[in-house]
């Protein structure tokens, strides 16, 4: 376990963070914090990352059992409801993870079978995914590993067909990221590929293999599929050795605890986002009864506790302590490489919450 009580004065650190943040952002959404001073830049509507903010609202109301930190997290989640008919993927990131830790209130419930029954009528039965979509811009028909986490749990609440769906948008992204096309650099998986009616599947350039927060995706959503009873018997057997397969040909078992966000440059930015949400992956696979279980329970506890010990900003340190620092937005376009993101913050205290026994992880 995490040495002494660090794991948690680190989860009352990230509660207290997320109280000055809400004081700071009001009714509109955090993406990433200044490493120096700590201001959130800020968006109106939440883009991918909402769920992430309403998800830490909630986690707050768990830690605290105020009933005004409950209903702070009801309206953020509320707020979150017009994306629900948008082209988007990002969806299961967006719904799943600002519905599931919600005590199962009774609007956060209706809103996430909304969203549930929209993504399901959005899948393309050609493609065998629910597609990236265009409400981000670019191609519409891409399979990204940042389209599956949240999505298959999410989809999987919507009946008989969204468990059908569900596991066709799971194996999917595995048959392209793990099969014999999909191997980058390294045996690393290859996380984005574009569809084409005529020609069918061909990888895309960007993100490249080795992008680490692609490959902890990956990791998060066969973990979730092996925690969902209808999902894990669906081709048991091919979600454990997909398992087995991104722990190796990622090093999540044995790379370095805090990876770069991308491999290809072992000295660039590092990304604690990607360590937090390996981390959760990890510790989802421990209680999945996965390959290797106890080793995924070392070392999430392990990655926590690196998070909590080297990356959380401390009193007296000139910036506001709780914040994640090291996450890295995106390396490519040279955007907040080295600052607090929203989701890390979010997996960071999910993590910690679950070792704390205040979550279920195996249901978030």
């Amino acid at each position: 376990m995490i040495p002494g009580d660090r794991a948690g004065r680190a989860l009352a650190a990230v509660i207290d963070r997320v109280t000055v943040t809400e004081a700071e952002v009001g009714a509109r959404f955090p993406l990433y914090a200044d490493p120096v001073d700590g201001r959130w830049r800020t968006t109106g509507r939440g883009s991918w990352t909402g769920g992430f903010w309403a998800g830490l609202l909630w986690l707050r109301a768990r830690y605290t059992g105020d009933a005004a930190h409950r209903r702070a997290a009801a309206d953020c989640t509320a707020r979150l409801a017009p994306w629900a008919e948008s082209d988007t993927a990002t969806r299961g990131l967006i719904f799943w993870y600002a519905t599931a830790p919600a005590f199962d209130a009774p609007g956060a419930v209706a809103l996430r079978a909304k969203a549930a029954r929209a993504c399901l009528d959005s899948y393309d039965p050609e493609a065998g995914i629910v597609p990236w979509g265009a409400a981000l811009g670019g191609p519409r028909l891409l399979a990204r590993a940042d389209a599956v986490p949240g999505l298959v749990p999410l989809l999987a609440t919507a009946g008989s067909e969204g468990v059908v769906v569900a596991a066709a948008h799971l194996h999917r992204h595995l048959d392209l990221a793990l099969g014999p096309q999909g191997a980058g650099s390294g045996g690393r998986p290859r996380p984005a590929w574009e569809f084409d009616p005529a020609a069918g599947w061909s990888p895309c350039a960007d993100p490249a293999p080795g992008w680490s927060r692609g490959e902890a995706w990956l990791l998060l959503a066969v973990a979730d599929a092996l925690l969902h009873p209808d999902l894990a018997g669906r081709r048991t057997e091919r979600l454990a050795l997909a398992a087995e397969q991104l722990l190796v040909r990622t090093r999540a078992l044995t790379g370095r605890l805090v990876p770069p966000d991308e491999a290809s440059r072992p000295r660039g930015p590092v990304d604690t986002s990607a360590a937090a949400i390996t981390a959760v992956a990890l510790l989802k696979l421990s209680r999945a009864r996965a390959p290797r279980a106890r080793a995924c329970e070392r070392r999430a506890v392990a990655i926590l506790d690196r998070l909590a010990g080297s990356h959380l900003s401390e009193p007296g340190s000139g910036r506001p302590p709780g914040m994640l620092l090291d996450g890295c937005y995106d390396a490519a376009k040279g955007l907040a490489v080295r600052h607090e993101v929203i989701w890390g913050d979010f997996f960071l205290a999910l993590g910690l919450a679950a070792l704390a026994d205040l979550v279920d992880i195996t249901r978030v």
